[in-house]
């Protein structure tokens, strides 16, 4: 089995190249990199790499994923979050491929304090959670064998994310402020990953489970919550901690460019019964990524 990868880079992208690695002959690209064409921002050009590769399985972890930058630079988006994948998809009608794409909650409004289900109604609040939801629905209308994944507050061991952030404040302040009125399950790329390749084995043995899926860490929390358990976390292992509180205020105090979604929580019964899997607690994964990159 051959399997295309593209966004390898990216924090996704980086452990699938790990989890896919098991599954077949597996050909990783980027943006930069020579011999093929892997850049989003011309979306064309991609048909010809997946037509000169021919994989079996095509999974697109590339994304714009700079939600506020995206507000200013919205067809930029619309290439990389819905263009591009339209491309994809169409190229793996054509050869028979398996695609798999991830999305985000970003496509709902945030409304209401109940996990959404993916049948729910969509209706983003941002050019990102637009363009998004246009790739989805370019896959969809394309006619081809796909697996969609929407996930949300997407974190990882490699370069920057949520918990390091905290941690710098943290030994730099008395005092943090967080929000803490969107809720929502910190999710790691590798959970990500590991989840993915499961799921194509799954997929490609029956062709029934093709569809969209919701795939989040289990539980739920506010990103105060996160940055409280962060905190902790780091005392635990050793680390030395200025702030002593981490202060709660609502999203109206950090304005920005695109509007966020208050309720980010996302129902994964459908994505565990149709794989076999138990979605660990987000508590888990945060914890093990600190250890690793703490200790």
């Amino acid at each position: 089995m051959k399997i295309l990868l593209l966004g390898k880079g990216g924090q996704v992208g980086w452990e699938l190249q790990r989890a896919l690695a098991p599954l077949g002959a597996l050909v990783a690209l980027d943006v930069d990199d020579t011999g093929y064409h892997a850049d989003f921002s011309r979306p064309a050009g991609l048909a010809d790499t997946v037509a000169a590769l021919r994989p079996d399985v095509i999974v697109n972890a590339a994304a714009h994923t700079a939600v506020d930058k995206a507000e200013s630079e919205a067809d930029l988006a619309r290439r990389i979050n819905a263009e591009a994948p339209a491309v994809l998809a169409h190229a793996a009608a054509s050869i028979g491929a398996l695609l798999v794409h991830y999305s985000t909650d970003y496509v709902f409004d945030g409304s209401g304090d109940q996990p959404r289900a993916e049948d729910a109604a969509t209706a983003p609040l941002s050019v990102y959670g637009r363009t998004k939801l246009e790739g989805e629905q370019a896959i969809q209308a394309s006619g081809c064998r796909h697996l969609i994944f929407r996930t949300s507050w997407v974190y990882a061991a490699r370069g920057g994310n949520f918990a390091k952030t905290m941690l710098r404040l943290a030994r730099e302040r008395d005092r943090l402020t967080v929000i803490d009125d969107q809720i929502g399950a910190p999710t790691g790329a590798e959970l990500l990953a590991d989840a993915t390749a499961h799921a194509i084995r799954a997929t490609l043995a029956d062709g029934a489970k093709a569809g969209l899926y919701h795939l989040v860490a289990g539980g739920q929390t506010s990103w105060n919550g996160y940055a409280a358990f962060v905190l902790e976390q780091a005392r635990a292992l050793g680390v030395e901690i200025r702030a002593t509180a981490v202060d709660a205020v609502p999203t109206s105090a950090f304005p920005t460019p695109a509007a966020r979604p208050l309720n980010s929580r996302l129902d994964t019964r459908r994505f565990q019964q149709a794989f076999g899997l138990v979605l660990p607690h987000w508590q888990a994964g945060v914890a093990r990524m600190l250890r690793e990159t703490l200790t």
